[in-house]
């Protein structure tokens, strides 16, 4: 694909979020909305690429007929002052024709601006495995003109240098996001999977790294976050994984003794923070139950950072 194409993509995607933004403005009392935006992208996991068929099943969730389209506080998804989604960056078909990583990178970031470009919108990302979160979060930042404080929850802190000789690993999301100057503060809640390697790095990044071990002593504090103060917002990036297998057994990396869905929404809820843009990652269809129960997990996930972006 050449550089003309990529354009081509990006411009289409611009055109659409001028038209949804445009009704916004029409409808008017919006001063932020949530955009969906699929990154269906599963080949940086270093074990399962399934994530990459996450995005449709999410969405496909948040519209079910078994439950309804409000968030816990009221706001109503099918309003589109809440909630717009702009469709999928095509990675396959991009990868297809030959788009090594850099350049891939470099779409994903330049389709999270296209977003921003309009305002009231603001980009709740639908991934694919966590390495998207290096090309979105530099993209917040470069178009916001400065860090922001991120909120990420998972059982893994991501921040090897180079997992497996890839710089672009889901594993190593982090560690691109801290060396490129893109984050102030980096708060990672729900760890119980972390190797000398990613205490380290923690360290070296100035990371702030809670463990499941003592969750019952951080839980107040964690419970009752304050983020965004002095930098240009907020940023969450929540990993499914992040809970214990039993209420998301689909994900690729099981790993038990994680937070309850109500230990992840009393934080979400509770945060106080200008919430500037989201990811849910890591959501693997192929690894869920029958009845897509995991599938459900991550669009309520979706629906209340919805609540916490849409104002």
């Amino acid at each position: 694909m050449d550089t003309k194409l990529l354009l081509c993509f990006c411009m289409l995607l611009f055109t659409c979020n001028a038209r949804k933004a445009e009704l916004l403005r029409a409808l008017g009392g919006v001063k932020a909305s949530a955009s969906l935006l699929g990154v269906p992208l599963g080949h940086n996991s270093s074990f399962l690429q399934g994530p990459a068929f996450a995005p449709p099943r999410i969405r496909e969730a948040i519209w079910c007929g078994s439950t309804n389209s409000s968030t816990e506080e009221g706001k109503e998804l099918n309003d589109p002052r809440v909630l717009t989604d702009v469709g999928d960056v095509p990675i396959q078909e991009i990868r297809d024709c030959g788009v090594e990583d850099d350049r891939l990178m470099h779409v994903i970031s330049e389709s999270v601006k296209a977003v921003m470009e309009e305002e009231p919108l603001r980009p709740l990302v639908l991934g694919g495995d966590h390495s998207i979160s290096y090309p979105v979060v530099r993209a917040v930042s470069e178009k916001l003109g400065g860090p922001v404080d991120i909120l990420h929850l998972d059982a893994h802190p991501d921040i090897y240098d180079c997992f497996e000789g890839n710089n672009y690993s889901h594993a190593s999301s982090f560690a691109r996001i801290m060396e490129g100057g893109y984050a102030r503060r980096l708060l990672q809640v729900g760890l119980r999977s972390i190797t000398k390697e990613g205490r380290d790095q923690g360290k070296r990044f100035g990371v702030e790294q809670y463990e499941m071990r003592t969750f019952s002593k951080d839980r107040e504090k964690l419970e009752n976050l304050k983020l965004g103060e002095g930098v240009k917002g907020v940023y969450v990036s929540v990993d499914v994984d992040c809970l214990d297998p039993a209420f998301a057994p689909g994900v690729s990396h099981i790993e038990p003794g994680g937070l309850s869905f109500r230990d992840v929404l009393n934080i979400l809820q509770n945060l106080q923070g200008d919430v500037v843009a989201a990811d849910v990652v890591e959501f693997n269809p192929q690894r869920d139950t029958v009845d897509g129960m995991t599938a459900m997990v991550a669009a309520k996930l979706v629906r209340e950072l919805t609540a916490k972006i849409s104002k």
